[in-house]
């Protein structure tokens, strides 16, 4: 009998998991996109964030930026062909622990592990949290169970109050343990920033009304079993803030986004179209891009109203 996160953890990254055997592949021709695969718009954006805080932080080089939970890198190169201001001095890391070794990609380095010095990096952490092994624990009149996988099957046991906040409601919820954890570790070297972007809500007690928060992906569709086929699916869960330490800023993508000026980068690329849609070239066509890569970054019932935690450090 496993707890639900040791079987998560053998179904993602064991011998036969997900990741580790080269499954769970971001982009339209993988398992799932997420903003950084829309089109390189995500990458200008994010640019500009970094450029803001490296200002702030006096221009600081270098000027460690890492993408934690990078997949195929696609945001590190999204940034790299952006080449914003703070290209100058930055240090370009990619961490995915489905890597087996460090591989340099003309100024972007992969990795399987974060840097042992993190104090003054910026960390990125796009869809990591969500993927990061949980637990699930449900409330009930006379105490708390957690579940656990036995043969393939759920089977439910007693455990202690683990202290969370889900009001009256009787429904399983997910115990952010492992993504807890991590965060904590990051704070406590200091970093400049921690930019986190996922799928998620404030507070438990909103899971646990809504439900729907587990997850699973493959191919582009989405399952609600995580006991069917193991290894072969993605399994994650909506992040609930209230489970996170410390106090981040917290707002949607479309909001997030919006403050960076993506408008004015869509005009631009739809006046740059319009200007040579007679006989357009490369650039041309990169800027119409722009119209389509906005709708989904922004949309409402997608990635809009995914969360943006941001939290600061030194």
């Amino acid at each position: 009998m496993e707890r639900f996160d040791d079987y998560m953890e053998r179904c993602l990254y064991g011998p036969d998991g997900f990741y580790s055997t080269g499954q769970g592949v971001a982009g339209r021709r993988g398992d799932f996109i997420t903003s950084p695969e829309v089109g390189p718009l995500f990458g200008v954006l994010i640019g500009r964030w970094l450029d803001a805080v490296w200002e702030e932080s006096g221009r600081p080089d270098p000027f460690v930026v890492i993408d934690a939970g990078t997949g195929p890198g696609t945001l590190l190169r999204a940034l790299a062909m952006a080449n914003p201001a703070c290209a100058a001095s930055w240090q370009l890391i990619g961490v995915d622990r489905a890597v087996d070794d460090v591989r340099v990609e003309g100024d972007i380095r992969i990795q399987p592990e974060l840097p042992a010095d993190l104090a003054g990096a910026v960390i990125i952490a796009n869809e990591l949290l969500d993927n990061l092994p949980f637990r699930i624990v449900e409330r009930h009149t006379d105490g708390w169970t957690e579940r656990f996988v036995d043969d393939g099957a759920f089977v439910d046991q007693p455990i202690d109050d683990p202290g969370l906040a889900v009001g009256a409601v009787q429904r399983p919820v997910p115990l952010l343990d492992a993504a807890a954890g991590w965060l904590t570790a990051v704070l406590a070297q200091n970093p400049c920033r921690v930019l986190a972007l996922d799928y998620g809500t404030t507070t438990t007690t909103e899971l646990a009304e809504r439900g729907g928060w587990l997850r699973t992906y493959r191919s582009h569709a989405r399952g609600n079993d995580p006991l069917a086929e193991p290894g072969q699916w993605d399994i994650t869960t909506d992040v609930a803030v209230d489970q996170l330490p410390g106090h981040p800023q917290t707002t949607t993508q479309a909001a997030f986004l919006g403050e960076l000026g993506i408008d004015d980068l869509v005009a631009t690329g739809r006046a740059v179209w319009e200007a040579n849609a007679a006989r357009p070239d490369m650039e041309a066509f990169r800027m119409r891009s722009r119209i389509s890569e906005s709708e989904a970054l922004l949309d409402e019932s997608g990635l809009g109203s995914w969360l943006v935690l941001t939290w600061s450090g030194g």
